[in-house]
């Protein structure tokens, strides 16, 4: 499967999409298939302020209970409430209808360190 490259991933199988202030945050289809058949998930409020490199969310599955991280801070704008009742779709559409935060952040320069499609697909495979 190729990663969409309109993003950053993280080495915790985040991705991070901006459009302005506003990044869009969600975890790849490696991590969703990982995970298995995801059966519960919970966000933080709109309104959250999130420091980075802080667990800011869990998921849980039939086979594995992970955290959700953030590579930034910023505020909660969002929160996708559609995952609360309908968790599986994080393994049909992790690159999609299954994005999990919106976060409005002042700061994108973390996001440098991140890695593109590429090295995430390599990062992956060598997984």
């Amino acid at each position: 499967m190729s990663m969409p490259t309109d993003r950053k991933y993280a080495e915790s199988h985040e991705w991070y999409q901006v459009d302005g202030d506003v990044v869009t945050v969600g975890i790849s289809q490696f991590a969703a298939d990982e995970l298995t058949d995801v059966t519960y998930i919970e966000l933080p409020e709109p309104g959250t302020q999130l420091e980075a490199e802080q667990t800011c969310g869990e998921l849980e599955s039939v086979k594995a209970t992970a955290d959700l991280t953030t590579a930034l801070s910023g505020e909660v704008l969002e929160r996708n409430e559609a995952l609360s009742d309908q968790p599986e779709l994080i393994n049909e559409d992790a690159f999609g209808a299954a994005w999990m935060l919106k976060i409005r952040v002042a700061d994108l320069s973390p996001l440098e360190k991140l890695m593109d499609a590429a090295a995430y697909e390599k990062h992956t495979a060598d997984a």
